[in-house]
């Protein structure tokens, strides 16, 4: 399979994005750019936990309601949310329906606010982890989304496996897997280059 593909609109793209425009839009102006931002970050990484087992697509498609769903991933809201909500969230069709999951965003979110307290903000922990160096191109996991699964586990997370946690960081641009030929590997280089978040090395 070809790693870069041809758009009908003139544009090289990483394959995987195919045709659908959802997806080539989400890989054109989202996928690699770093982001400093906690909710977007928090969402992020509670989304790809429901994508385990599923494809990422299929996730994309149900973002909106995800967002409706969870209080815009709030945070502070997210960690409030009680058994009821639970009861509504499993009979919510617009989201992914998986007990373990739903659970999981919440005590997540609960688990999040004590990194907010110790680090000021979950952006500067999160981008604590991220690589100096590019990682091995096509790697599924590294050294830093292991020891970032691990942490996070270690401070109450779930579903925060080596795998969905490089996933995560390849999206929010801790690290920039567009490949060679692609029309948006050098751009997001770039940014990475000028991005900052206060953050404290771990």
């Amino acid at each position: 399979m070809a790693r870069t593909r041809l758009g009908d609109d003139g544009h090289r793209r990483c394959a995987w994005c195919g045709d659908d425009p959802l997806y080539v839009r989400y890989h054109d102006e989202e996928w690699g750019v770093p982001v400093g931002d906690d909710r977007l970050l928090f969402e992020k990484l509670c989304l790809e936990g429901f994508q385990s087992g599923l494809s990422w697509l299929t996730i994309l498609r149900k973002r909106e309601h995800f967002r409706a769903a969870f209080a815009g991933f709030d945070v502070d809201e997210v960690a409030r949310f009680t058994a009821r909500d639970v009861r509504r969230l499993l009979a919510d069709a617009g989201i992914v329906r998986h007990r373990g999951k739903i659970e999981a965003t919440i005590a997540n979110a609960r688990a999040a606010l004590p990194i907010v307290a110790e680090f000021g903000s979950l952006a500067g922990y999160l981008w604590g982890f991220a690589p100096t160096r590019p990682p091995p191109r096509l790697a599924t996991q590294t050294a830093q989304s292991v020891a970032l699964s691990k942490d996070l586990k270690r401070r109450g997370w779930r579903f925060v496996g080596p795998t969905t946690v490089h996933a995560f960081m390849q999206a929010m641009g801790m690290v920039n897997d567009h490949l060679p030929g692609c029309g948006w590997r050098a751009a997001c280089l770039e940014r990475r280059r000028d991005f900052a978040v206060p953050r404290k090395r771990l």
